[in-house]
Formats: structure tokens, sequence, C-alpha cells
């Protein structure tokens, strides 16, 4: 019989986090303070952040982050995730590749964040802070850190990027449920919304927008902090429990990846897999493994930003972070993968792509779409237009091993399921769907705001 699920006890499930910084190689640029140009402190970034996050954001040492038992018990609540052999898919394809996918699509909202929007909600309630605000893109952040809330008891205010607020407006409905209180960004609520508005009254909204919105927000409140998403390295660290879990299934699977396929965006969902597993290839004991970022071909830092110090919001508020940006007054444009719509990337990502242990390529929207059809249709699961992009270069991943007659192990991060986002497969499936190519003279534009550094 073939076995298509690997399923790992909970007495399994991992109880660390795995810090990447203490094995990065190379030299990490550090995180800037906006004013003074000098490295970020623990107290600079306690100002934006609950302290315990700061102090892991700024952690260069410690491989290993003990997980705290009150949070694990939550944990427990939707992990371990299992870790999927794709079998339909494969006989699809008539490929001798190995495709197995880790879904975190099971928990109460859909996606990998949780796991850090709970730890960070942990954080800020054992402080004795009373809110969180936070930006969100697709729904996704928004709604784990309204669930998150819910558990914990804190208020959450969350700027959602208008575009997605009005095209999914069954997760702002679940962020309320929850708990949350949910504004379209740009907002007439704070100073840098109105200035948009009173600019482009029509403005659909970015992630760097909202992240200034929901700082801005914070900033006029003492007990309250800011939580982020994605990009930040205390995210990440929050992720890896995903590939920590992942190497003790793949073993039960007698099986090691060759290719690893991710969406990124801000990156948190694709590192929470791959740190675990990228660690052997730093080592040279996986040498060979290939581990492929997977973007948007409307919203390209990877492929097509430049690498330097800039903002994490479009105002300015945040620490100078060195990454592959578009420009911090990046607006993209309205594509269905809000999630992906970010102008940066997470620093650790980008140097380590620098360094060449990573690759990176764009994935247009339809072709997103088509792959992510193929495996509805084959592994029954209505991905999020995220995981689409990933989804897609894994099967071009094993057509390839098709055409070459070679057996490879390919895996794929998936990072949730699309049950919001069906008006989405609605346009590509009617063929309105279209493809968005960012201008290479448009990020030329952007990246003319870059901050002097140095």
């Amino acid at each position: 019989m073939e076995k298509g699920m690997y399923f790992l006890d909970q007495k399994d499930m991992p109880t660390r986090w795995y810090n990447i910084m203490a094995d990065m190689p190379g030299d990490m640029p550090h995180v800037l303070h906006p004013g003074t140009g000098k490295p970020a402190t623990v107290d600079d970034a306690a100002g934006l952040f609950s302290r315990v996050c700061a102090e892991q954001e700024l952690n260069r040492k410690d491989r290993w982050i003990e997980i705290p038992e009150e949070l694990q018990a939550i944990y427990r609540t939707w992990r371990p995730t299992v870790l999927h052999r794709a079998y339909r898919l494969e006989k699809a394809l008539d490929t001798p590749a190995k495709i197995f996918y880790k879904y975190e699509g099971t928990n109460q909202a859909g996606s990998h964040k949780p796991n850090t929007a709970t730890a960070q909600a942990y954080y800020a309630k054992k402080q004795g802070l009373k809110g969180l605000s936070t930006e969100t893109g697709a729904g996704q952040w928004g709604s784990a850190l309204a669930l998150a809330g819910a558990f914990f008891g804190l208020e959450i205010k969350v700027f959602m990027v208008s575009i997605s607020y009005h095209q999914k407006p069954y997760r702002r409905i679940a962020m309320e449920t929850w708990g949350a209180n949910c504004v379209p960004s740009p907002s007439s609520e704070t100073k840098s919304g109105q200035a948009m508005l009173e600019k482009w009254p029509d403005c659909p909204g970015s992630l760097g927008l909202a992240i200034s919105e929901a700082i801005e927000y914070m900033a006029t409140r003492p007990d309250y902090r800011y939580s982020i998403g994605s990009v930040l390295n205390h995210v990440l660290l929050h992720q890896t429990i995903i590939g920590e879990e992942c190497r003790k299934q793949m073993e039960m699977a007698d099986a090691y990846p060759d290719i690893i396929v991710g969406n990124v965006g801000g990156g948190s969902n694709f590192a929470g897999q791959f740190f675990p597993w990228i660690r052997d290839k730093i080592s040279g004991k996986k040498k060979d493994m290939r581990i492929i970022c997977c973007e948007p071909e409307s919203c390209p830092s990877m492929t097509k930003g430049l690498y330097a110090y800039d903002f994490g919001d479009m105002v300015g508020m945040t620490p100078l972070i060195k990454m592959y940006t578009l420009g911090h007054g990046f607006v993209p444009p309205p594509i269905h993968a809000g999630g992906l719509r970010y102008h940066g990337m997470a620093p650790t990502i980008c140097h380590l792509h620098k360094l060449g242990l990573v690759e990176a390529v764009a994935v247009p929207q339809t072709a997103a779409f088509a792959g992510g059809v193929q495996f509805a249709r084959t592994e029954g699961i209505i991905s999020g237009p995220e995981p689409c992009h990933n989804v897609k270069v894994a099967i071009e991943e094993a057509l390839k091993c098709k055409e070459e007659g070679k057996s490879k192990t390919i895996l794929i991060a998936h990072s949730g399921h699309g049950h919001f986002d069906l008006a989405a497969y609605d346009a590509y499936l009617s063929g309105k769907l279209q493809d968005y190519a960012y201008p290479e003279e448009e990020v030329r534009k952007a990246q003319l705001e870059l901050p002097k550094v140095g």
C-alpha cells in the first residue's frame, strides 16, 4: 500500500525554534536605527515590539530558542501538521520525481501565520500589554493575529490593504468574529493614511503603507506594540517549527529533498520550512540541494530589486534593513496574491540569496493559478493564491525530471488554503485574470527614494 500521509505524534512535536543567525555564513548586515544609522539595540526594538520579540530579533548567538510550555499547548491544537506524498499529482505529470508537500492550512485561521501570531501575542500578554496593531495583505496574517488575540485576551487593530479588504470581505468578517477591529488601508485614522488618500483617493494600498499606519497607531498608545507577520528574524524564527517537524517526517518517509520550493512575499512561510534544511547545505552535508524562492512577476523584489538598505514601511518609521527592494514607495498592481504584495524581502533570505545558497524565480499570475487548479484537481486542495506560485514551480521541476529521466525528491512548502480566495479562481476560470509584469522603469523610479546609509 502506498503511504501518502506522514503523521508526527504530538509528543514528538519540536519544543525549540531554530535560529539560523547562529549558523549564518558571511557577514550578515545589521538592522540599523532609522535616526542614527547605527546598529539597532534591543532597547530600540523594544519600543516597537514586545521585549522578548525584540531580544529574539537581534539574537545572533543562540541556535535554539525554547518554546514556552503554554505556547506549546496552543500549538498542539493544530500541530504537528501532516506531510503528504503527492501521488496523484505525480501520476498526472507522469514524472519519476517524488513530490511531497507540508500543508499548513489545517489550523483555525487556515495558514502558517498562527505559528508566529500566537507567539507574539503570548509575549505581549506576558509583558502586560493591552493590545497589538498590525497590517495585513490578503488577510491571512490579520486573521491569525485576531485569533491569537482571542486566545490571550488582547485588543487587535488591523490595517488591511484596501484592494484585499474589498476583494476578500470574508477575511475581515473572520477577524471581527475573533474580536479584532479591521479597517482598509489607506485609512482616515492615521496621518500617513490621510496623506495618501488626499494624494490618491482610489489608492489600492500596499503592505508598506499599512505597516506605516499600524506603527503610527501603536505609537500613540503606550500599552500597545506593533506586531508583524513576516520579514523580520523573530517572525521567521517562530515559523521554523514547520521545517523541524518536516525533517522528522521526511525521515519517516525515508526521503530527503533535492529541491525545496516555497512562495515568498516577506518570506516567513518558506523560511520556516527551508531554514532547518539549509543548515545541511551551509555545513556541506547537502551542497547540491536547491532552494527556490517563488515570487509574483508583479512584485519581483528578489528578481528585479536592488540589494540595499531600505525602510520596511512606506513612510519610513521602521528600522533600516538590507534586503532586495523595489523601493519603500512601491505600490503594487492589484493581484490576488495579496500576501506577496510587498516591496522587500526577509533580510536573512536576501543574504542567503546574495551568497548563492538560494535561488529566486518570478511567476506570472495566470501561470500560478494554472498550477493551483492542477493541484486542486489531483490532490484536492484549493490552494491560496500565494502557494499557487510554488506549486507551479514544483510542477515545472517535476516535468524537467521527466524530460531528463531523473528521479528527484521535491518538497513543497504549502502555506495554506484558498477558501476565501474563490473570486480569484473564478476570475481565472472565466478567463478574466490578467498578468502584471512590473516595469523596469517603475522599479528604477521607486529605488530613487532609497535612504542614504553610511
